[in-house]
């Protein structure tokens, strides 16, 4: 029913930029977020940044405040998560899902669904 697939991963730089994209499809309504959440290896899946569609609020988690920003695109169905000013610590897979709401808070990862196979995202040093 609902899909949300990501991807614009690669490997880059430290200091180096990336630009992420989560296509959503099969919602209708707007009153949802979508959250994109990174897990590297042995690590347990964290928080990136989170945007509601209906008004656009956004989160970030304290590592990557600052330098990266988040965005919706309703004419293309696409949240997009641009990171800037990347280090080797962001490497790990990220993912998108969406969960029902508005709320920024709080952020849990067991709220949210849809979360496909992500896409990984490399920074060397």
């Amino acid at each position: 029913e609902v899909q949300l697939q990501a991807s614009g991963g690669g490997l880059v730089q430290a200091g180096g930029s990336l630009r992420l994209s989560c296509r959503v499809s099969g919602l209708t309504f707007d009153d949802y977020v979508i959250g994109w959440f990174r897990q590297a290896p042995r690590k347990e899946r964290e928080a990136v940044a989170c945007i509601s569609v209906l008004d656009g609020s956004t989160y970030f988690s304290d590592s990557v405040k600052g330098r990266f920003s988040i965005s919706n695109d309703n004419t293309r169905n696409t949240v997009y998560l641009q990171m800037n000013s990347l280090k080797p610590e962001d490497t790990a897979v990220y993912y998108c899902a969406f969960r029902w709401g508005t709320s920024m808070a709080p952020i849990l990862v067991t709220d949210f669904h849809s979360w496909g196979q992500g896409t990984q995202v490399t920074v060397s040093s």
